[in-house]
């Protein structure tokens, strides 16, 4: 549900008050989670905040131009920042609701005496926060972020911050061709390019800049490409040798599950990604094909067409096997 009134006031309060703020994000960072600290580090610093934006993995590739000098975006390291969230006032989570997602940021800001907010648009959010601002209906965290301080009177943002935000909609949007795209998103999409986002150099960052090896990748995924259920299903699989003979990682595979899609008569596209400690796998649907469902059959979780799990214990082969016969059942 979008936040009521009760969370605008509670999320002013919290925003206003004295003391240290740390935000953060899951691990692998992508845009709407980034975007959305930096837009909301931007606000809480100009009215006197100390704050410190700390994730467990650092900056990938495609996303660095928002952080150029490197010093805003912090990657997680105990010894340097263990003692700053035990002692922070407030700890904001953005686009990730389970602490678990924090991976070994996870046992410190549960410790922490801070208050606790959650800002997302995933389901099932967990309890550990003292203010959870969780709207499923939203396009992105990013948008969500929008309409708070819009609400509490914060905008406009510097051109950097409204193309964090511009950033955080895009990316989680497709570049504004999912569902959840519609003429509100828009409109305030339109009035972020007015306090100064550029929507051409962004899509060139985050899209048109990577190396080559990462399509020396996807040359190798696609040409492992295969279907199931009479076309209804279309998969790729990543594997560590991939990775070893293109000189890639994980971050490189980003852009790759929604291509599943583009195949005629594919109604859930899947990507399994073996990676050390686990498989990763991603799960990506047309229309009312409840993939998440899928999910979290897996342990995994995430919107109804778009949701992720990551396995352990099981090997790729029978992983793969055991989600395509359970596909089968969402199909229409």
């Amino acid at each position: 549900m979008p936040p009521t009134s009760s969370d605008h006031i509670r999320f002013r309060e919290l925003l206003s008050a004295p003391g240290s703020v740390v935000l953060t994000t899951h691990i692998n960072p992508d845009g709407d989670g980034l975007g959305s600290e930096l837009a909301l580090a931007e606000v809480l610093r100009a009215q006197g905040a100390s704050v410190r934006v700390v994730n467990h993995d650092a900056v990938p590739g495609p996303y660095r131009f928002l952080d150029p000098v490197g010093q805003a975006l912090e990657q997680y390291a105990p010894e340097h920042h263990d003692g700053l969230i035990a002692s922070a006032r407030l700890i904001v989570v953005l686009d990730a609701n389970q602490l678990s997602r924090l991976g070994r940021m996870e046992a410190v800001v549960t410790s922490s005496g801070a208050d606790k907010v959650i800002i997302d648009h995933h389901p099932d959010p967990g309890t550990f926060a003292s203010l959870t601002i969780v709207d499923t209906d939203a396009s992105s965290t990013g948008e969500i972020v929008f309409r708070l301080l819009d609400e509490a009177g914060r905008l406009p943002l510097s051109a950097n911050g409204a193309n964090a935000l511009y950033t955080a909609v895009m990316t989680d949007t497709g570049s504004f061709r999912f569902p959840k795209t519609d003429a509100e998103l828009h409109r305030i999409v339109a009035r972020l390019i007015d306090m100064g986002a550029d929507p051409v150099s962004t899509y060139q960052h985050v899209f048109e800049e990577g190396p080559a090896n990462r399509l020396q990748l996807l040359g190798e995924v696609l040409a492992g490409l295969q279907l199931a259920h009479a076309g209804r299903v279309c998969l790729f699989v990543v594997t560590r040798d991939m990775f070893r003979r293109t000189g890639t990682s994980e971050i490189d595979t980003d852009a790759f599950v929604p291509m599943t899609l583009t195949i005629g008569g594919v109604q859930i596209g899947l990507m399994f990604t073996e990676l050390d400690d686990c498989i990763k796998v991603n799960f990506r649907s047309r229309g009312s094909v409840a993939v998440n469902r899928l999910a979290q059959a897996f342990g995994g979780n995430g919107h109804q067409n778009a949701a992720g799990a990551r396995v352990r214990r099981m090997d790729l082969d029978t992983l793969r096997q055991d989600v395509i016969a359970r596909a089968l059942h969402l199909l229409t």
